[in-house]
């Protein structure tokens, strides 16, 4: 499983650790991700998608997934979302 937010896009930033002596070592910046169930007023079903903190807060201020989708680019959502969007697109 990629460590990749499933409606935003986001994936980890690479960048360095420096220690109080300036040494620089590799390391990777991971999104805040949480396996999220969400309940699909359209679809009538619940959907688990692997979902950025702050993509949940889109979410919720938005109106739901439903409304989220709609309006969401097809560029940042993945296979499952981008299938999910044309199946709501579909019903309403």
């Amino acid at each position: 499983m990629t460590k990749k937010c499933e409606l935003t896009g986001k994936k980890p930033l690479k960048g360095n650790n420096v220690s109080h002596a300036n040494n620089k070592t590799k390391r990777k910046f991971y999104p805040n991700l949480k396996k999220v169930k969400f309940k699909s007023d359209i679809l009538k079903k619940s959907i688990r998608l692997n979902v950025s903190n702050s993509a949940l807060k889109t979410v919720d201020f938005k109106g739901g997934l439903d409304d989220f989708l709609k309006s969401a680019k097809n560029k940042n959502l993945s296979r499952k979302a981008k299938k999910l969007k044309f199946s709501i697109a579909q019903k309403s």
